[in-house]
């Protein structure tokens, strides 16, 4: 491989690779943005249940079991599903920046091992994309979900 590198004819495929994967760079970089507000998103999901626990707790330790501890509860289980729909999004976005990675690795193989990566590099992209389509959806579920338990219809 080293050989090849040093023949002018190569340094310019490989230049042109790196022009060919700064599109899917920048997809992972926004791919990286999603991911951190999902993270976020998470994060507060989870603060908010441990409040609710930290109340529930109070109750029990008054003896205090009426209908607010019953609300609670019902709180307590949405989130649950918050939290379990957040983290579909999340491993769905994570797919996405692992399939795109694919993609520019398998640009470089497919230059420097000269085999036709057209049909898997097309592959692994549309993947990637349905991934990327998901966890937006997820996302998407989510904020319906957070405003469904603003307004206490859940």
């Amino acid at each position: 491989m080293v050989d090849v590198l040093s023949d002018s004819d190569s340094i310019n495929t490989v230049s042109h690779l790196i022009q060919l994967a700064v599109a899917p760079v920048f997809l992972l970089a926004g791919v990286a943005g999603v991911l951190n507000v999902l993270v976020n998103r998470l994060s507060r999901i989870i603060d908010k249940s441990e409040k609710l626990t930290d109340k529930l707790e109070a109750h029990r330790e008054d003896k205090l079991i009426d209908k607010k501890s019953n609300y609670i509860r019902k709180q307590r289980a949405y989130l649950g599903l918050r939290i379990s729909n957040m983290n579909f999004a999340i491993l769905s976005c994570t797919m996405t920046g692992f399939l795109v990675s694919m993609v520019i690795m398998t640009m470089f193989l497919s230059a420097f091992y000269a085999f036709d990566g057209a049909s898997y590099i097309s592959a692994l992209f549309i993947m990637s994309m349905a991934s990327f389509i998901l966890a937006l959806s997820l996302f998407l579920k989510e904020i319906f979900m957070a405003y469904m338990y603003f307004k206490g219809k859940f």
